[in-house]
This record gives C-alpha cells, sequence and structure tokens, in this order.
C-alpha cells in the first residue's frame, strides 16, 4: 500500500525565529570567512603592484585584483542583506515575547482578580461596624469605671488658694504657740487644737506628771 500510494512520513518540525535566525548567523560567518580571505588577496595584489613597472604584466595583475575586488563587494551585498533579516527577525522575536509576557501578566492580575472577589465576598461590612461599635461603647463604660475608681472621698474639688494659704498660717501659729508653752513648763497643757474635743464629763484639767507622782507616794 505504501509503494502505492506513498507514506507520507512525520513531518518536519517548524521553523522558529530563533532557529532561522541561528542559521542566519551561520551563513553570515561563513561570508565573514570569505572576506577575510578576500581581503588577504587584495593585500597580497597591492604589494605586487606597488613593486611593478608599468607594462602588460601590471595591468593583467590589476585586471585580476578588479575581479577579486567585484567578489568582495557581492559577499558584502550579502552579508548586509542577511545582517537586516536578522535583525528583522530579532525585533519580531522581543515582541513575541513582549506578548507572553504580557499575556503573562494578564493571567496573573485576572487569578488574582477572582481570588480577591471570593475573598471580599465573605466579609461582612455591617458585622464590622457593628463590632466597631461595640468596642466604641465597652470602651466608655471602661472609661467610666476608671473615673468611678479613681475618685476621691470626700475632698472638695474647688479648694481656693487663698483659703489654703490661711489654713497654713494658722497652723504655722499653733505650732509656734505650742512651742511657747513648752518653753514656759505647761507641757502637760493640751495644744490648741484639741481644747474643743475635751469631753464634757472632765471638771479639771489633767494633773501633771508630779502630782501623779505625790498622789502614787
Amino acid at each position: 500500500m505504501n509503494r502505492l500510494f506513498g507514506s507520507t512520513g512525520p513531518k518536519p518540525p517548524k521553523a522558529t525565529l530563533n532557529s532561522a535566525i541561528s542559521n542566519i548567523d551561520t551563513r553570515v560567518s561563513s561570508i565573514d570567512v570569505k572576506l577575510a580571505s578576500i581581503n588577504a588577496e587584495l593585500q597580497g595584489y597591492q604589494t605586487k603592484l606597488g613593486k611593478m613597472r608599468e607594462g602588460p604584466g601590471k595591468t593583467a595583475l590589476k585586471q585580476k585584483a578588479l575581479k577579486v575586488l567585484q567578489r568582495r563587494k557581492q559577499y558584502e551585498a550579502q552579508r548586509e542583506q542577511l545582517q537586516s533579516q536578522v535583525w528583522n527577525m530579532e525585533q519580531a522575536q522581543t515582541m513575541q515575547d513582549n506578548l507572553k509576557n504580557t499575556m503573562v501578566t494578564i493571567d496573573a492580575l485576572q487569578s488574582t482578580n477572582k481570588a480577591l472577589k471570593k475573598e471580599y465576598g465573605k466579609v461582612d461590612i455591617d458585622k464590622i461596624e457593628r463590632l466597631q461599635d461595640e468596642m466604641a461603647d465597652l470602651l466608655d463604660v471602661g472609661n467610666e469605671i476608671q473615673e468611678s475608681l479613681a475618685r476621691s472621698y470626700d475632698v472638695p474639688e474647688d479648694v481656693d488658694e487663698d483659703e489654703l494659704d490661711a489654713e497654713l498660717e494658722a497652723l504655722g501659729q499653733e505650732v509656734e504657740l505650742d512651742r511657747e508653752l513648752a518653753g514656759a513648763g505647761m507641757e502637760g497643757a493640751l495644744p490648741s487644737f484639741m481644747q474643743d474635743e475635751v469631753p464634757e464629763f472632765i471638771d479639771e484639767a489633767p494633773t501633771t506628771t508630779g502630782q501623779v507622782k505625790e498622789a502614787a507616794g
């Protein structure tokens, strides 16, 4: 059957830009080798022509040098065309790579967008607002409790500075009076700020220490 109808066989792989660029670079390298050989040949002709006198021999040698020069120009033209092709394919390769990178970026953005929508769909904004309000209320209650615990007892909050100075001056005068009484031998006398607090059932002033000792003797 294969002999009658033929066999297709495996198809060759399609050429890519990279493979095409590589092939052209190989051809350019081959042309560069040929151009180097031609330049060396022309240098040899130039050296010989510089030593020869005018005549048929020099004219014949010039004709050979001209043919070699024409061949070099053809190779240079081929090399320039191949380099232009390589340049165009490299630009196309760059565009293709950029397009691939763009598609990858777009796919990543789409996946991220889908994941964010899914996660944000689980968030209840109203519930968060209620939670914030509850936290604010709890903080207010806590502040009220702290203020209540820190409240002073039986301490007037509106103390006047003039009144404070007067009280301090009166206390200083009482301290001086007590010192004077002590110097006069009246250690047993009660201080002035305690005299009003003597109970009514006490008829006499307290006895001194010496009288107590005589009664005991």
